[in-house]
C-alpha cells in the first residue's frame, strides 16, 4: 500500500510518496482501507514539527478519514469487515491503509459519500463544541465568525444559523463572502488582510461593532487569530464570549482590559482534548451533527479534491489561506 509520509520535519514538498507493507492490526484495532482523507491546518503544522501532537517519524499526515473496515483485531466486537466509517485518528490518513482503535470508530450512513464523511468531524466537531459548550449559543444572539469561509469558519455559520442565531461571517475577499452567503451568513463582511497599524486596528473594530446589533456580539468566533483578534474583541456586547479556535494570523498579544470593561469571557477551544477527556458528550455532539445533516441544516463543503500523489498540494494551498471550504484527498 502507499503512505505519504513525512521524514523530516519540512514544508508539504519534503512530503515522500513510499511503498509500504499492509499493517496487521493488533488487539482492539480495525484496518481501514481509507477512501477519502480531509486535509485540516494541523496537517500543515504537524510535518514542520509546530504541533502540539509531534508524531514519531516516518508518519503520514492527515487527520481525519473515510474509509470501509477490512481487517480487525482481537476483541473488536462494535464494528466488523465491511463497515462503512468516519475515524480522525490525529495523523496517519494519507495512506491506503490505516490502523485505528475500533472504539472511535463512527458508522458512515450509505446516504452520504465518503469524500463528505472525511470532511465533518473535525471542522463540525470543533464548532458545535465550541457554539454550545464554550459560547452557550442562543436564539437570536449575534455571532461574529472569522475566518468563515475556511473550513471551521463555514461549519461554524451553518451550525450557527440551525440554532437560530443572526450570523456575520468575516472574510477576506468577495469570493469568500459569496461562499458565506450561501452557508446561511445573515450579512459578509470583507475586511482587510493584516498586518494592521493602529489606525487600520481601529478601523477594522469599527466595521465590525457596525455590523454588530445592540451593544456588540454575543459570541465571536475567532480561528484565525493575528491582528484580527483585538478589533473582534472590542466588539463583543457586555458579557460576551470569545471562542479562541486557533491561529494562522499568529498568535495575539491582548490587551486584557478590554475583556474587564465587557465582562467578557475569553474560552480556548481544543476540541481533540474535549473528545478525550469527555467522549461521551462528544459522542452527543455527534450524533446532533448526523441529524443536522441528515435534515440538511449543514453539510460538509468540499470545494477540491485531490489524488494521493498530489496531497501535498492540498496542505500547500491551506498555507496561502486562500482556500474556501475543505479540500480531500481520494484514494484510488
Amino acid at each position: 500500500m502507499r503512505a505519504l509520509r513525512s521524514h523530516a520535519p519540512g514544508g508539504p514538498d519534503t512530503l515522500q510518496l513510499d511503498e509500504l507493507d499492509s499493517p496487521e492490526p493488533g488487539p482492539g484495532q480495525v484496518r481501514v482501507a481509507v477512501k477519502a482523507a480531509a486535509i485540516n491546518y494541523p496537517d500543515l503544522l504537524i510535518i514542520q514539527d509546530l504541533y502540539q501532537m509531534k508524531p514519531p517519524r516516518p508518519f503520514s499526515p492527515g487527520g481525519e478519514i473515510a474509509g470501509v473496515v477490512d481487517a480487525l483485531g482481537e476483541g473488536v466486537e462494535n464494528v466488523k469487515v465491511g463497515d462503512r466509517i468516519i475515524a480522525v485518528p490525529g495523523f496517519g490518513g494519507l495512506a491506503e491503509e490505516m490502523l485505528v482503535p475500533a472504539a472511535s470508530c463512527i458508522p458512515l450512513p450509505d446516504s452520504h459519500s465518503f469524500t463528505d464523511g472525511a470532511a465533518l468531524i473535525l471542522t463540525y466537531g470543533t464548532a458545535i463544541h465550541a457554539l454550545k459548550d464554550r459560547g452557550r449559543i442562543a436564539e437570536k444572539q449575534d455571532v461574529l465568525v472569522l475566518g468563515a469561509a475556511g473550513g471551521v469558519g463555514l461549519a461554524t455559520v451553518e451550525l450557527a444559523k440551525a440554532y437560530g442565531a443572526r450570523v456575520v461571517a468575516a472574510v477576506s475577499s468577495e469570493d469568500k463572502a459569496e461562499a458565506v452567503r450561501k452557508a446561511g451568513a445573515d450579512e459578509a463582511l470583507v475586511y482587510d488582510r493584516g498586518p494592521f497599524d493602529k489606525e487600520a486596528s481601529k478601523a477594522l473594530a469599527g466595521q465590525f461593532k457596525g455590523a454588530a446589533k445592540g451593544e456588540g456580539f454575543d459570541i465571536v468566533m475567532d480561528p484565525v487569530g493575528g491582528d484580527y483578534a483585538e478589533p473582534a474583541l472590542r466588539s463583543l456586547g457586555w458579557q460576551g464570549r470569545y471562542l479562541i479556535v486557533g491561529f494562522p494570523a499568529g498568535i495575539p498579544k491582548i490587551a486584557l482590559n478590554l475583556a474587564l470593561l465587557k465582562e467578557a469571557e475569553l474560552s480556548g477551544v481544543f476540541w481533540g482534548a474535549f473528545a478525550m477527556r469527555d467522549p461521551a458528550a462528544n459522542a452527543a455532539h455527534t450524533r446532533e451533527l448526523f441529524e443536522l445533516w441528515s435534515a440538511g441544516k449543514i453539510a460538509p463543503q468540499v470545494t477540491e479534491t485531490f489524488p494521493l500523489e498530489k496531497a501535498h498540494e492540498a496542505i500547500a494551498a491551506l498555507a496561502t489561506r486562500k482556500v474556501i471550504g475543505k479540500l480531500v484527498v481520494e484514494m484510488a
